[in-house]
């Protein structure tokens, strides 16, 4: 019970707080930064189940830029609506995934993350290099999302009618993020779930009472690469434009620091540590030449103090309250 009124609660200050205070506050322009921060927060859960197999990802901002692209080619090119390039970013993504995860996902440790880690210099240099990509010039005019309608019944207008395609855009990126959520916390309590955690624990013991464990670990690594992928395309579509900087390796390491600012032991972890490492270094911004210097301290700071992560914070003040 005191769940579902927490995810009540939740969803009604997503949908209706928040758009509620921006209309009395008239800071229309924290619209695209939490719009930002929920689309961040989508690639940073898939970073998130890569850690629940015990592999660190480093990699995830290859894939949203690969997904980014996608959208791009598709809505500029062939005229698709990008809420069909939606899927279909997401599914390239993964099928790349499993052609890269076969030989790569065999390594473990810091082995893995090196790997990962070049994935995205390469999907840059890629982009660079590709006639379809445009080079360094990128794609650009992407046209907002069209309409969705059902037997003539609109399900979604065409956002370029709407008065405030801003509120349009956020609710479509938080409710992208709820789903990616619900999935990743219904996951961890299947049985898929409790195979991918056994990978985590102990792979040869998992191998040696017959686990698929080569099949697992791609699965959750094209899943991964599924939610990097939608997480590109939504960000092609706000911005309506792309290019092969839009998702350098300093992303690909914030996917990740996400993860582990929240909390690795927890599934919304790398919601929290999306939306404070994402607030923190605007906040900064004030200190100019320093601001790398302050905001490095600080999350070293956080890691010495609470090791498991924000969400971590609860317990560790109830432990020293107990006598």
């Amino acid at each position: 019970m005191i769940r579902a009124v927490s995810v009540a609660a939740f969803l009604l200050a997503l949908f209706v707080g928040v758009p509620g205070l921006i209309a009395l506050t008239g800071r229309w322009d924290f619209y695209y930064t939490l719009t930002s921060v929920a689309l961040l927060s989508i690639g940073s859960a898939g970073v998130w189940l890569t850690f629940y197999i015990g592999r660190i990802n480093i990699g995830q901002g290859a894939y949203a830029l690969a997904g980014g692209y996608v959208a791009a080619i598709l809505i500029t090119r062939a005229g698709v609506n990008f809420w069909a390039t939606l899927p279909l970013a997401g599914l390239f993504c993964a099928a790349l995934a499993v052609l890269i995860g076969l030989p790569i996902l065999r390594l473990r440790g810091v082995y893995f993350s090196m790997v990962t880690l070049v994935l995205t210099e390469v999907a840059r240099l890629s982009a660079l290099a590709l006639p379809i990509t445009n080079g360094a010039r990128g794609i650009t005019s992407i046209p907002l999302p069209g309409e969705v309608s059902v037997f003539g019944l609109t399900l979604i207008p065409d956002f370029a009618t709407l008065e405030n395609p801003k509120l349009a855009f956020y609710l479509m990126a938080v409710t992208l993020m709820c789903l990616a959520y619900l999935v990743l916390w219904r996951i961890t309590r299947s049985r898929l779930g409790h195979l991918f955690r056994s990978l985590q624990q102990n792979e040869d013991l998992a191998a040696s009472i017959g686990v698929n464990i080569a099949f697992l670990r791609v699965l959750a690594y094209a899943i991964s690469s599924f939610m990097g992928g939608i997480a590109g395309a939504g960000f092609v579509v706000i911005s309506q434009s792309i290019y092969p900087s839009s998702f350098q390796v300093a992303d690909s390491v914030n996917f990740m620091l996400n993860c582990f600012l929240g909390g690795l032991g927890f599934v919304f972890g790398p919601m929290l540590g999306t939306l404070v490492l994402y607030f923190g270094w605007s906040l900064l911004f004030a200190a100019a030449k320093y601001q790398m210097l302050i905001y490095s301290t600080l999350l070293i700071a956080a890691m010495l103090v609470v090791p498991n992560g924000l969400l971590s914070l609860p317990a560790m003040l109830r432990k020293k309250d107990k006598p």
